[in-house]
């Protein structure tokens, strides 16, 4: 999935000594920007190590790269044995599914492809079209046996895009800890996670976003909140879309009934220690709206949430779990 971009708000640090000296390392992966920010008593440059990492990343998870395990296992390559990254990517995916009884689906490709937000442009879509595809979109048909995916059907194809973003913060995250890091701020196009703290015992500053009303509108912030320990991702349909004779098409695609998602939120910002499944959790809330998922994640104590939606007059409006607010530093209208 594309993701909306958080915004990082870096006190640089003018009274720290050169073994608290911030690291801040910027650059593209997975079609988006990277910014990572750590305090390494070393004072490592360690971008082409990460570089390398995501890279690597890449050929296991990606539908973008051909020769990927992704790519390959879409293409019925049988040869194809999963890694530890496809492998987690998977269960993780499948684990959500559950949870959500289907509103997330990691075989929701074809339908991806078809709405024009994969690697074609919008084919002419109509129910039948729709109803012949979801024939073979279904997580519970398709399962991983001995490191290889069994499909019930060839034309089953996986797309781990609303969970492989924020899987990677967890895979830069392990890399740094492996480092001897512990204090840092991770951000993959909008996934962000953070760990330890600053060098004066704040916490770390992450913007969310305020919805847009175009995509070309400049991002303008809703709220700003103090993480420890804590990955954050949002998910939204106002950057996303495009529109044909008159209609806009969200890039939130319902596995359920094989449309774009139409309904009252406009984006939802979801806390958990992992950030794959943070990713997930906030594509699975689009797909199943303000009220559904509100229910939702006020009966799992391991998820916090912030909802923007709009209201029966067109108003935009916040709800947010108890344990969510307390970790908003400052909110704007």
């Amino acid at each position: 999935m594309n993701r909306l971009v958080f915004i990082f708000l870096i006190a640089l640090l003018a009274g720290c000594t050169p073994k608290q000296k911030a690291m801040h390392l910027r650059g593209t992966a997975q079609g988006t920007y990277f910014s990572i920010l750590y305090y390494d008593r070393q004072q490592r440059n360690l971008k082409p190590e990460i570089d390398s990492l995501l890279d690597a990343f890449d050929q296991s998870v990606s539908l973008w790269v051909p020769q990927s395990i992704l790519s390959r296992i879409n293409n019925n390559d049988t040869s194809v044995v999963a890694d530890k990254w496809f492998t987690e990517n998977f269960n993780y995916s499948q684990q959500v599914a559950r949870a959500t009884q289907g509103a997330f689906d990691c075989t929701v490709e074809p339908l991806v492809d078809v709405w024009g937000f994969g690697f074609d442009n919008p084919s002419k879509v109509d129910s039948a079209s729709i109803d012949s595809i979801m024939q073979f979109v279904n997580y519970k048909k398709v399962k991983l046996v001995n490191n290889k995916i069994i499909k019930d059907d060839p034309r089953l194809k996986i797309d781990f895009n609303a969970i492989a973003q924020g899987y990677s913060d967890d895979v830069v995250a392990e890399f740094l800890e492996k480092k001897g890091i512990h204090n840092f701020l991770i951000d993959i196009g909008g996934e962000v996670k953070a760990r330890g703290e600053k060098p004066d015992g704040t916490l770390w500053k992450v913007g969310i976003e305020k919805p847009a009303i175009n995509k070309e509108d400049d991002r303008v912030l809703k709220a700003i909140i103090g993480l420890k320990n804590k990955s954050v991702a949002t998910s939204g349909n106002y950057r996303k879309y495009y529109e044909k004779n008159g209609i806009r098409y969200s890039h939130t695609i319902d596995p359920k009934t094989g449309f774009p998602v139409k309904h009252s939120l406009l984006s939802v910002s979801v806390i958990t220690d992992n950030t794959a499944l943070a990713d997930a959790y906030a594509t699975s809330f689009m797909v199943m709206g303000f009220e559904k998922a509100r229910d939702f994640v006020e009966h799992d104590s391991t998820l916090e949430a912030f909802f923007i939606y709009s209201d029966s007059t067109g108003q935009n409006k916040t709800y947010r779990t108890k344990g969510f607010e307390k970790l908003i530093l400052e909110e704007f209208k």
